[in-house]
């Protein structure tokens, strides 16, 4: 199979995971829109025998599953819809958008600050579990590295670097090739900067190249003696300059197994 032909499957790949992503996303944007008025509706059954207070705090709940998906866009929406669906439903003059009482205006306006509030906590929280997981990658590629056998020679020493980068980075493989990399390979700097044709790639907005490789050039003074080609083609991988910096770090590490190979 030609290097063309496998970046044109990846390119399929990823289109169709960038396609099933957004259909995801348009779903749980409708819902975020569509559960606040469901609730709101269940709730106008029986708002004579319930206070408002207690109303609008059950439809902070919608609101708080919205948020729980990551999206912020769904949260907005939720946090709107139950304001919304708190007017329409449960403030007089019923199915009016119109507030004459302040209490119900106060009541309502909170509802959004409150959603929106809820919105950002959540996203908060998932921030700091990513950034949690992405220690605990560096964690277990780093241990993967160290249980490699004192003995072991320069493939099996390959093979357990390219593992510890495979996790730092989140991507599908990482490989050793004893030459320099190819002309339209990404390459990681030592600074942690991805470059392609002489331009800086922002890997933290677009992602890894999914139809090239990416390469982590190893060097013994101001020679490239080889490189780890990391291959990202299954998903969009984003990695931040810790993981690059981690990754890169890792991949100097091959040139200390080929000096003392070399002796």
């Amino acid at each position: 199979m030609t290097s063309d032909t496998t970046g044109r499957m990846a390119g399929r790949i990823t289109d169709r995971l960038a396609d099933r992503l957004t259909t995801r996303r348009g779903l749980v944007r409708l819902l975020a829109v569509l559960l606040p008025v469901v609730v709101g509706a269940g709730l106008a059954l029986v708002r004579s025998g319930m206070d408002q207070s207690t109303a609008a705090m059950v439809l902070v709940l919608p609101v708080v599953a919205a948020s729980a998906t990551g999206d912020r866009v769904a949260g907005v929406l939720a946090a709107l819809a139950a304001a919304g669906s708190f007017d329409f439903f449960l403030t007089e003059p019923y199915y009016s958008f119109s507030i004459h009482h302040r209490d119900d205006l106060e009541l309502a306006v909170a509802l959004v600050v409150v959603g929106l509030a809820v919105t950002e906590v959540a996203l908060w929280g998932r921030r700091q579990q990513a950034a949690a997981l992405r220690r605990d990658g560096y964690i277990r590629g780093l241990a993967q590295l160290l249980d490699a056998p004192a003995d072991s020679g320069v493939q099996e020493r390959a093979v357990a670097i390219g593992a510890a980068i495979t996790e730092a980075l989140g991507a599908d493989r990482a490989e050793w090739v004893g030459t320099h990399p190819r002309w339209n390979d990404a390459v990681v700097g030592p600074d942690g900067r991805v470059t392609s044709g002489g331009r800086v790639v922002p890997v933290q907005r677009v992602g890894l190249p999914t139809e090239a490789w990416t390469a982590l050039p190893v060097r013994r003074g101001d020679r490239v003696v080889g490189h780890f080609r990391v291959t990202a083609a299954t998903r969009v991988v984003r990695p931040s300059a810790e993981q690059l910096r981690v990754a890169e770090l890792l991949a100097d590490r091959m040139a200390a197994v080929l000096e003392r190979d070399r002796a």
